[in-house]
């Protein structure tokens, strides 16, 4: 291949004039690639946020220009008239979530016009998901989720599959971007421009900016995915190059009969860009992203001006232009047969400048962040609830929770980086999508606890009631009065694939409660009082949620212990009866004269508290022989008001650490039951700990309350969590990356490059959506969250996570709006209070990893639980427990069900997914097989059809097709990844490689598609 050496020089001498004799040209934009020259392919594009500064309704109608001139129907409705202007002209469109809404307004002809100019080639739908998601705060079920619907859509209109990934805007990239919606949905490339900014300028200089990104050690080969990063770090045209209509680049004039003609100035200004761009780009291909942010509101003025480039550049002749798409450009790259350099891990985390991490996002606005999580677990239950009732054609479904979490996933949306009244606009529609599944779980649980025959039910019997807001004790379907004869029934559904035990905790009026299980036995139960902080939170959230004071106030916490079979639920009841009794708090004041240790803990796991003041000191499991010291506390970091760069939203620039001490003595209050210990802790006025230790259980549970934080002394907050102990990490530790990969990250330290430190904590933070851990010789300490939040090990021997943040400045990246989220009650306001979890286990060295992956499966998909009110006289129902699996079967604990869904045609989405990475456990990381007989034992599979992750084509297809790179030094002998054979029609097993996720439609008998719900 020739060698280009290209110089930055301003050209003033025109090598070709063209003189225009009439005021009427014919632009020739028929080019393509060139051999020898730098080819400079113009692409196209606006980048259309789905919600950020505007909703996503005012985006695409055009409402509300006071904060931002931004109308996505224009855009479309300009875009196709300057296409059918030229037949050279292209253009790539993005996300579904708006030219979905634009589909749906169209004349049969305009759809005609589109479908011809999409199968030209000329509009290409690339990435393809309802939105751009981000690549930090989102769990990876999610992005699959919301790709699945956008892939879903591009086929069925216009049976074509998207070949190219287009993240350009999120704010740094996953590992799990790059093999799993890259590679594993049948991408050939995946493009993005925001990498960190000493990384790309070193990139720049070896010409690395282009590389084969292998985002899985556990994928191999199959992994890897062809990957650039933008050369000037965003996704913009050069300077100069605008073609908006109030854009303030200078366009094209060509006519010689007016003024300030300037053919030679801006071909001169064209060709010094593309030989900037093609000296730090490997080969002789370079890509020009012509457009940005909600541009193309009025196309003609980009096409009209890229003609006239094209057409006058070429004349030129020292460089070459012709409209491109990202495709086109990949195929040039690819043409070539060059081996890349090869990437592995991600690009996490992003600085676009000295001091300038964008790490804050990821924890701001953790209250929807944790909505987000808490709905998607839902979401995935609700589904199979529907599959096993059978899809309502006339509804209600579960699609309206399912675009909305979709729009969630957007990089200014779960970030929490878009202006609050845009905040509420997402939260408004998760709220409106979870009613209407709220719906379809109620009438599934009503019909499958009315009868076994699918078929028999039309109108379910039972009206079950569900509680979403639970954590803050308010739950009207438990606060009745049972001395008055009335029951409560409980439903408790397992959305896993295994049988599983936990606590349930349900909030009720009167202290005499007891419980039975469906064979009607009483079983153990533990009754707790709802402390102050508990009623507080409970009285203003529900007001603020229902838009009204509570009717009533639970005084109690009535806990106790559910088993349920895998897919499938059990069945409770409570009632009036003697209980086992409220259990009464200790409570211990420390004046630091006291010795010895308060232990807390019914079962193996034992927290010993300091009797001199109150803090946790040791964590001592009897049935592993772990027996560690440690400390839990909590400090905050002042977010910076740095005229230059100060903390926001997006970015995350601490200026000092300060310990949050409590405002008088020290008290600690201990509850012991039989289920479980609980340990209050009242931080300060605005933090409350509750920490739990179960008897079954080998891990600690601890609820925090967080907030209103205080800013009446003009500083902001940034509130962290940490864990410190003696373990000997050497700067290591691990954080997954989208609940997926476990990526071992090292303090102040870059494996693609020598970092220079200038922010030692906010670079060294990490998202993290499952967990962190970090170990030495001997021991592992594990963190897992309930949402996503931002975390890291500052310190040897310690982790800490940032649950909650509240800022009063911007941070400068357009949001334009400080941090500072409020809550109002009629004229009642006050600074957001976070409610949330963690949860913290050690284990010796190597054991750890079985903890975090099957309680962090059990974190993402929790119990669903309905009421239903009955009287005195009710018993039980006709079917008081239930599995749809066969009766002596359950998933290998080292695989889940991710996705169990009745598609419109009646065919039937599975998706299962190994959740151990290879040499991460020495019992789990190894092929898992599935019986799909025995998941579905009263249907009769008819056809099974394995696809890409996205279910848009058929796997064997896709792989077939997709691009296969070369790497530089790459054996490919050494790197050949395992992966389960194919599925035989007979048998009827899948077959599961360490961290492989396979997808398949599977269509039914007719005559079993109606049968038994299960055993």
């Amino acid at each position: 291949m020739a060698v280009f050496q290209f110089f930055l020089v301003v050209l003033t001498v025109c090598f070709v004039c063209v003189l225009v004799e009439s005021k009427y040209m014919v632009y020739n934009t028929s080019g393509g690639i060139v051999p020898g020259k730098i080819n400079v392919h113009l692409v196209p594009h606006t980048h259309d946020d789905v919600g950020w500064l505007k909703t996503i309704d005012q985006y695409y109608v055009g409402s509300n220009n006071s904060i931002q001139g931004a109308c996505v129907r224009n855009v479309l409705d300009s875009l196709i008239p300057a296409l059918l202007a030229d037949k050279n002209r292209k253009f790539i469109y993005v996300e579904q979530a708006f030219f979905q809404r634009w589909w749906r307004e169209q004349s049969e002809a305009m759809k005609k016009t589109v479908e011809s100019l999409v199968h030209s080639g000329q509009l290409e739908l690339i990435n393809g998901g309802m939105c751009m998601h981000d690549e930090a705060a989102t769990h990876y079920i999610d992005m699959i989720d919301q790709t699945t619907l956008g892939h879903w859509f591009i086929k069925h209109q216009f049976n074509i599959t998207p070949r190219i990934g287009w993240q350009i805007d999120p704010f740094g990239h996953s590992a799990v971007q790059a093999y799993l919606l890259g590679a594993e949905v049948g991408f050939d490339a995946l493009y993005f421009a925001r990498i960190d900014y000493q990384d790309r300028a070193k990139r720049r200089d070896e010409k690395k900016l282009e590389v084969v990104w292998q985002g899985s050690k556990s994928r191999g080969s199959s992994s890897q995915i062809f990957a650039g990063a933008f050369y000037e770090g965003y996704y913009e045209p050069p300077t100069g190059f605008y073609f908006e209509v109030n854009d303030d680049s200078p366009i094209v004039q060509d006519d010689m009969d007016l003024f300030d003609y300037n053919v030679h100035e801006r071909v001169n200004a064209f060709v010094a860009a593309a030989y900037s761009q093609a000296n730090v780009t490997r080969s002789n291909h370079i890509m020009w992203t012509m457009g940005t942010d909600f541009k193309y509101q009025y196309a003609h003025s980009w096409f009209s001006n890229m003609d006239k480039l094209i057409h006058y550049v070429n004349q030129d002749g020292r460089v070459n232009a012709f409209y491109s798409t990202p495709s086109i450009y990949t195929d040039a790259k690819y043409a070539l047969n060059e081996s890349w350099p090869l990437k592995s891990d991600d690009y996490f985390p992003y600085a676009d400048r000295i001091n300038a991490y964008w790490t804050g996002y990821f924890t701001s606005r953790p209250a929807l962040k944790g909505y987000v999580r808490v709905l998607s677990g839902y979401y995935l239950a609700a589904r199979q609830l529907e599959y096993f009732r059978g899809r309502n054609k006339s509804g209600p479904t579960t699609d309206s929770l399912g675009d909305a979490l979709a729009i969630a996933q957007h990089h200014d949306a779960v970030t929490g980086t878009e202006k609050q009244h845009v905040a509420n606009d997402y939260a408004k529609r998760l709220s409106i999508g979870y009613k209407e599944s709220e719906g379809v779980v109620a009438a599934s649980l009503g019909c499958m606890t009315q009868s076994s025959l699918s078929y028999e039910c039309k109108n379910p019997v039972t009206n079950f009631k569900q509680c979403p807001l639970l954590n803050i004790s308010y739950c009207p379907a438990t606060e009745v009065d049972l001395s008055l004869g009335k029951k409560i029934a409980v439903v408790v559904y397992n959305s896993l694939g295994w049988k599983r035990t936990d606590v349930i905790r349900v909030p009720v009026t009167g202290e005499k409660v007891i419980v039975t299980d469906s064979t009607g036995k009483i079983i153990l139960t533990q009754l707790l009082p709802i402390v102050n902080a508990s009623a507080l939170s409970h009285k203003f959230y529900a007001s603020a949620y229902t838009g009204e004071p509570p009717s009533t106030s639970p005084k109690y916490w009535l806990a106790f212990t559910a088993v349920v079979p895998p897919l499938g639920f059990n069945t409770y009841v409570i009632s009036s009866g003697q209980s086992s009794g409220l259990i009464k708090p200790i409570s211990y004041m420390f004046d630091g004269s006291q010795t010895g240790a308060i232990e807390v803990g019914p079962g193996n796991l034992k927290l010993m508290y300091s009797r001199k003041d109150g803090k946790l000191t040791q964590y001592t499991n009897s049935k592993n022989s772990v027996n560690i010291s440690l400390e839990q506390s909590y400090s905050y970091y002042v977010g910076s008001t740095d005229k230059v760069q100060a903390s926001g939203a997006y970015v995350f620039r601490p200026n000092g650490t300060f310990p949050i001490q409590p405002d008088g003595k020290i008290q600690l209050t201990v509850f012991r039951g039989p289920l479980f210990d609980e340990v209050h802790q009242t931080i300060n006025s605005w933090i409350y700990q509750i920490t739990r230790v179960y008897k079954e259980k080998e891990h600690a549970e601890v609820e925090f309350s967080v907030g209103p934080i205080p800013i009446d002394n003009g500083i902001g907050k940034e509130v962290v969590a940490q864990i410190k102990t003696n373990i000997g990490n050497n700067k290591r530790f691990y954080t997954d990356s989208n609940g997926r990969d476990f990526l071992e990250r090292i303090r102040d330290y870059r494996a693609d490059w020598n970092l220079e430190v200038n922010q030692p904590i906010a670079g060294n933070y990490y998202p993290i959506n499952l967990g962190i851990y970090i170990k030495d010789k001997d021991t592992e300490l594990s963190v897992l969250v309930d949402r996503s939040v931002g975390g890291s090990s500052v310190v040897d021997g310690e982790v800490e996570i940032m649950p909650h943040r509240r800022l009063i400045h911007d941070d400068g990246r357009g949001v334009a709006e400080a941090l500072n989220e409020t809550v109002c009650v009629h004229s009642t306001c006050s600074g957001l209070t976070v409610q949330g979890k963690y949860y913290l286990r050690f284990d010796p060295l190597g054991e750890g990893s079985k903890w975090r992956r099957s309680f962090g499966q059990e974190i993402y998909s929790p119990f669903l639980i309905a009421f239903s009110e009955q009287d005195d006289k009710w018993t039980h129902f006709p079917i008081s427990t239930f599995s749809a699996m066969d009766a002596f079967y359950s998933l290998p604990n080292n695989v889940a069900i991710i996705t169990l869904h009745e598609l419109e045609d009646g065919t039937v989405l599975l998706r299962l997914a190994h959740l151990y990475e290879v040499e991460e456990d020495k019992d789990s990381s190894v092929m898992a097989t599935v019986e799909l007989k025995k998941v579905f034992p009263n249907k009769k599979i008819k056809k099974i059809k394995e696809t890409s992750l996205s279910a848009n084509q058929e796997r064997q297809e896709m792989e077939r097709k997709r691009l296969s790179w070369k790497v530089e030094g790459w054996d490919a002998k050494k790197s050949m990844d395992s992966r389960g054979r194919p599925v035989d029609p007979v048998k009827l097993v899948v077959e599961l490689a360490p961290m492989e996720i396979r997808t398949f439609i599977i269509d039914f008998s007719p005559h079993s598609t109606r049968h038994k719900w299960g055993r």
